[in-house]
């Protein structure tokens, strides 16, 4: 049933709607299916690459959480060991292309053979994990997490994804009331969702009330996020998600 939870609805000759409390990480890009295990925390840092020395026979089973890139030794090795998958902050396309056997192209991912879930949480290239995923991983290090790879970038997104099922009797700190509730608020961090700045992760430095005029000439409600090297842009709001925690 992918997750563990209760079922809270019954669809006739199709399936069932199971209902849980959760944490969810979603990804920026990934391939194969669904799967789950227990999650291992390899990286002592959302920074730190994460290569095929970081993983061992203990990882067998296991959603391997890594830090920055992901190297061609770590898929290897974390599919050797029989990880179920693996999840970091960016791959190399060579890297990936190596893990594949072929180029990927642009249609949706996730019926891949690869015996492995990939998922990469920030985007390709030498990318850091967001600190505040690295945290929240970290902090459900042991518990069992279902994955699934599949994406679509273009017309009904579709995002890879990782959730752990909580016990909703004990509470959680994950995320606060606002960010839960969806604000966007001066401060608070977002990351962007579409191109030229995919993947980037700032912070809301304004909010203006008048709709602006787009280079493609239409009008849309926007803000503006300030990256970490100070940089400022202006986005549409459609083109960005908050990130809780």
């Amino acid at each position: 049933g992918y997750l563990t939870g209760t079922v809270v609805e019954v669809l006739e000759n199709e399936g069932v709607i199971i209902e849980c409390t959760a944490a969810l990480v979603q990804g920026i890009f990934g391939v194969s299916g669904e799967a789950f295990g227990p999650i291992r925390v390899v990286c002592s840092a959302a920074s730190e690459v994460l290569d095929g020395s970081h993983i061992d026979p203990s990882c067998k089973g296991c959603v391997v959480v890594g830090g920055a890139r992901m190297t061609a030794a770590a898929l290897s090795k974390a599919k050797e060991v029989g990880a179920v998958a693996i999840v970091s902050g960016g791959i190399d396309d060579a890297d990936l292309r190596t893990f594949l056997g072929y180029d990927l192209g642009v249609a949706i991912t996730g019926t891949e053979q690869t015996g492995l879930t990939l998922i990469v949480t920030e985007g390709f290239g030498d990318i850091s994990m967001a600190e505040r995923t690295f945290r929240l991983l970290k902090s459900l290090e042991g518990r069992t997490a279902s994955v699934n790879g599949a994406t679509q970038i273009r017309a009904g997104v579709m995002r890879p994804e990782i959730v752990v099922p909580l016990d909703p009797s004990a509470g959680s700190s994950v995320g606060s009331a606002k960010a839960e509730a969806g604000y966007l608020e001066i401060g608070v961090a977002v990351r962007v969702i579409r191109d030229p700045y995919f993947g980037l992760i700032g912070t809301v430095s304004a909010l203006p009330e008048q709709p602006a005029v787009l280079d493609s000439g239409s009008k849309a409600r926007v803000l503006d996020v300030r990256f970490a090297d100070g940089q400022v842009v202006t986005v549409p709001r459609a083109n960005v998600e908050l990130i809780e925690g």
